[in-house]
């Protein structure tokens, strides 16, 4: 039976090569927050640097100087506003089509539903994603179980390898089925939880099993390896569409906020454009005022940008972690024993 300690976790926390802080802030954290923590890091930043450097209250008295930076943030959010109308036509048009594709999305559905009732022996098949992927999850964990009573009279390498593949399979569901239970789509705990199944590698230790010992395996061991490996599939397909969901969701989230958070940041820029006066302000802020006010000015103009990079940062640290989908390890920490080519 491998060691434990050596085996890879399937908690996607510590599968990552990434610290659990640096994990949590990219994923986990609230986007709002996350945003906050930006924005601040803009304004803390140019505000040190506006007093500690010593020609910067110099260039701020360039009128010019000034001039310049909040035309370019100006050209900046309108551009980024468009790039925002490019996103919100991306998601729309997976939306839109004929009645012969809306009909061809339904019944694919409608049969994946079907099949996924009958593997996980239901009449219907959850409604919510949630319970979708916890149904299936605590399935894949009865199956487990199963497997493990089918082989209980086998001794040696193959109750090893079957004990140890069960064992986490079941202790991993049961600790993901309850951090699905309640979930609701649209917030990241879906998705979470969900990423903390590690599928792709039970499946390939699965098939494993089924190859190395495929002369010692019973019909009732094969049948139920061959079912575990079909639930482990299923959650797989299951999870990339509800990561494609929750992406078009997130995209729509972005928009709108982007959209909102552009206003006051145009309205910021063209009023520097059009009426700052270096002087003026000056004379009615004092020269610490004056960095105060074009620094608050700053972060205003760029706050659209820093919601665009709080949810990138989400969206491509997820994609990062689930770019293949069924039995690929593409992360050093999940490396297993490659299967021989030969039968044992």
């Amino acid at each position: 039976m491998p060691d434990e300690e050596d085996k890879p976790s399937d908690l996607l926390r510590e599968r990552a090569e990434q610290r659990r802080r640096k994990l949590w802030f990219l994923l986990e954290a609230d986007r709002w927050l996350v945003t906050a923590v930006l924005i601040s890091v803009v304004f803390i930043t140019l505000t040190a640097a506006g007093y500690l450097l010593p020609v910067a209250e110099a260039s701020l008295l360039d009128t010019d100087s000034v001039d310049t930076l909040f035309q370019g943030l100006l050209t900046a959010t309108i551009t980024g506003v468009t790039l925002v109308l490019t996103l919100n036509q991306l998601v729309l048009s997976q939306e839109l089509g004929s009645v012969s594709d809306q009909r061809e999305r339904m019944e694919g559905a409608l049969e994946f539903r079907r099949d996924t009732a009958d593997a996980i022996d239901a009449p219907v098949s959850p409604s919510r994603p949630s319970e979708f992927l916890r149904a299936l999850i605590q399935e894949s964990g009865r199956s487990a179980k199963n497997l493990r009573e089918s082989v209980a009279g086998e001794e040696g390498s193959l109750a090893d390898d079957v004990e140890s593949l069960t064992n986490d399979l079941v202790e991993n569901a049961e600790r993901v089925s309850e951090g699905l239970d309640g979930a609701q789509f649209g917030e990241f705990d879906v998705v979470s939880s969900a990423l903390n199944f590690n599928y792709s590698r039970k499946i390939f230790e699965a098939r494993r099993i089924r190859q190395r010992y495929s002369d010692s395996l019973d019909e009732k061991s094969k049948d139920e390896i061959e079912r575990l490996i079909e639930l482990l599939k299923r959650f797989g397909m299951a999870r990339e569409h509800f990561k494609t969901l929750y992406f078009q969701w997130s995209l729509i989230d972005l928009s709108r906020r982007i959209l909102v958070a552009s206003v006051p940041a145009l309205l910021i820029s063209a009023a520097m454009v059009l009426f700052f006066d270096s002087e003026a302000y000056t004379a009615s802020l004092g020269g610490e005022g004056l960095v105060l006010f074009v620094v608050a000015a700053v972060t205003v103009s760029v706050s659209p940008f820093m919601i665009l990079l709080a949810y990138v940062l989400r969206i491509a640290t997820v994609t990062k972690h689930t770019l293949s989908i069924g039995p690929f390890i593409l992360r050093k920490e999940d490396d297993v024993d490659e299967v021989s080519r030969n039968k044992s």
